[in-house]
């Protein structure tokens, strides 16, 4: 049986691909099939070849291979690389450069000679690429071919910078840059005209004479594209999809990249399935969308005909299961999100007691809290609940230079207009001094860190504004200033100690019943994976104190995805009217508006995109038969193994009740079907 799932696993994904809990997990795994290869090479007194790639995908490969090189004594004195790519024009000292990105996450610390470094060069003339690319796949001959090639996968389905439209035979190259590409880049340029139109890379034949190849992706961004370049056609409009062909190539996915795999999405299709109430709950409302009909109109056929009649047989009826699964989802849907005094809470999402909480709402960014739960927030504070907000970081690199000069000049002109303030002075002095940093764009440390006060304060100054709207006093207002983010560049520093120990004093202070955390792991810049991760950390600093045990973790989705409606485990209708003062809200965060400096794939306004999302969400319940709202935000609880279950702390069973281990990700959240074997 085991070999036959295998089998039809491996008919629908045609690259063996293994599936991590964490980026993190995944990486260290690549990082020490690395080093071992090293190390046999090292043996064998041979130099061993790697092509390596830039972006996201591969930085905790890099972290984990220079740990290994301070504490385990890896060498890479007989390492030899060659990077995929560059962009055109680029000078290796630029912020943007990959040579500069090389040296930040490995090549500076590790004992690699720079001789044996090899970047493609983004300041010749145009007239020299042509030969200098030939050179490049000499130079790889010359060494023997590479030996383990690094890959990360672009939107566009593009590896290295092989855009669609590539081909398998394509070498070393200079080449245009697509559009949604240059796009991407933008979080690392600050604006678009300041990205470059062309890049030079390795082609996919120079790829795929790599004798090991490890494809990285990691998070839900990118899980369609995955989804594509493992399961479907090959063709040149998915350059990554030539990987296929590959004798040796191995994708290593986290879960968040995994979840639109057949495996995942619908494993009824490929083998027979451990059916639990999840997952029952995710094949109907599967089976609602295919069919366009309301859950309980779905009949004995409707399951036959599309793979699940196996639902059939254990439940005895269509009937029955769609009972089923309609209660669940309907008792997600409630308009009191902190619980409803008095109520009957045996069904509802959330407990009745204490009929006042004590909340938290953990924002990533200063507006996330607005944009992505602004109706609930507001719910919260009319009904009595004692709100505090908490905005995890400054959010400063998201504004424009041009709002840091308005606010600059207003100090100046203020400064002018008001005698007791004096016209001149150090303080003048040095706002003059930020203004000309500003106009000449500066990247000196002690100029960003400057300007990155002020563009801090322009955030903070919004948040106020939004959070005063929902009604809170500024004493529940608070703002962490993680310093993991503070770097004023888009790359950040690893969570540390300081940051976790930020949200656990809070906590601490608040001692609250209810916590809401952003579970957006999509977010294209890490911010709010990175916060998220920081405030798992903290419950397991707090855990051991007795009002942890009834501190609610509620998940919320940012402005780039919705929980799938079978995740969902709190519903909170939103009406017409407080739809518009959440759109009210979202306006106060003026540098936002309009075309923020890192908007995403998405070229909507975040009011839009949250207006949109909460309205689709109310279509998608109507449409599985539910009732008709304005609009919804959705929730889905994080449970850990310490902590009492639901029924437990609403009082309707003893004890504490098993919950879903710590760390597991939300009811349904984590790819867990039991339908076939990870390959």
């Amino acid at each position: 049986m085991r070999n036959f799932l295998k089998y039809q696993l491996r008919s629908v994904e045609k690259m063996p691909v293994k599936i991590w809990p964490k980026a993190k997990d995944g990486s260290a795994h690549v990082a020490r099939s690395i080093a071992l290869a090293m190390r046999q090479k090292q043996q064998e007194n041979k130099p061993i070849v790697l092509g390596l790639a830039t972006g996201s995908s591969p930085i905790q490969v890099y972290r984990e291979l220079v740990r290994m090189h301070k504490e385990e004594d890896l060498s890479f004195a007989n390492v030899v690389t060659f990077n995929l790519d560059e962009y055109y024009p680029m000078q290796p000292g630029a912020a943007q450069s990959y040579v500069r990105f090389m040296n930040e996450h490995l090549f500076d610390h590790v004992d690699i000679k720079r001789e044996n470094i090899h970047i493609p060069d983004g300041t010749l003339d145009m007239d020299e690429v042509e030969a200098y690319c030939e050179q490049y796949e000499r130079k790889i001959g010359t060494y023997g071919g590479i030996d383990i090639q690094l890959l990360g996968i672009g939107r566009t389905g593009h590896i290295g910078f092989n855009e669609p439209g590539s081909w398998e035979d394509s070498s070393t190259r200079m080449v245009r840059l697509d559009g949604i590409t240059r796009q991407d880049a933008i979080k690392d340029f600050g604006q678009e005209a300041d990205v470059p139109y062309r890049a030079i890379t390795m082609g996919i034949k120079t790829i795929m004479k790599s004798r090991k190849i490890y494809l990285l992706g990691w998070g839900q961004h990118k899980a369609e594209i995955l989804q594509r370049a493992i399961e479907g056609e090959v063709t040149p409009n998915i350059p990554a999809t030539f990987l296929q062909h590959h004798p040796d190539v191995s994708v290593h996915l986290d879960y968040g990249a995994a979840e639109m795999l057949t495996r995942f999405d619908a494993p009824w299709l490929i083998g027979i399935c451990n059916w639990d109430d999840d997952l029952v709950c995710k094949a109907v409302t599967w089976l609602s969308k295919q069919t366009e009909k309301p859950i309980l109109k779905l009949t004995n056929e409707d399951y036959g005909e599309h793979g699940l009649s196996d639902l059939t047989v254990e439940y005895a009826s269509a009937y029955d299961i769609n009972i089923k699964i309609f209660n669940r989802l309907q008792h997600t849907i409630t308009g009191w999100p902190g619980g409803k005094p008095g109520a009957d809470d045996t069904t509802r999402p959330e407990r009745k007691s204490p009929e006042r909480k004590r909340v938290i709402i953990f924002s990533p960014h200063p507006d996330d809290d607005v944009i992505s739960m602004g109706g609930t927030f507001l719910r919260l504070v009319e009904q009595g609940h004692e709100v505090h907000v908490a905005y995890q970081t400054s959010g400063n690199i998201a504004v424009h230079d041009y709002h840091a000069r308005h606010f600059l000049e207003f100090c100046l002109e203020l400064q002018d207009m008001i005698p007791e303030m004096g016209p001149n002075g150090p303080y003048r002095d040095k706002v003059e001094q930020m203004l000309k940093q500003l106009l000449n764009n500066s990247t000196s440390a002690k100029s960003i860190r400057e300007t990155g006060i002020v563009k801090g304060l322009i955030r903070r100054g919004e948040a106020r504004a939004g959070a005063r709207l929902c009604g809170l006093p500024d004493e529940q207002i608070h703002f962490l200033d993680m310093p993991f983010y503070e770097t004023g560049l888009t790359r950040k520093k690893p969570l540390s100690e300081k940051d976790i120990s930020i949200i656990a004093d809070l906590m601490r202070e608040v001692k609250p019943h209810q916590v809401y955390a952003a579970g957006d792991l999509a977010d294209p810049h890490g911010t709010h994976a990175t916060c998220l991760e920081a405030i798992f950390q903290a419950y397991e600093m707090v855990k051991g104190e007795d009002w942890a045990q009834a501190a609610w973790l509620w998940l919320y989705r940012g402005a780039w995805h919705e929980w799938p409606v079978h995740e969902i485990e709190m519903a909170v209708p939103i009406s017409p009217i407080e739809l518009l003062k959440k759109r009210d809200a979202i306006f106060r965060h003026q540098s936002q508006k309009d075309r923020p400096p890192f908007p995403g794939n998405d070229a909507r306004e975040f009011w839009q995109r949250a207006e949109d999302r909460n309205k689709n969400l109310a279509t998608e319940y109507r449409a599985l038969g539910l009732a008709e709202y304005e609009a919804m935000e959705a929730f889905s609880r994080w449970k850990f193994d310490w902590q009492p279950s639901a029924a437990a702390a609403k009082g309707l069973e003893p004890g504490k009740g098993k919950a879903a281990p710590s760390g597991s990700k939300p009811r349904g959240g984590k790819p867990k079907s039991k339908a076939a074997p990870t390959a």
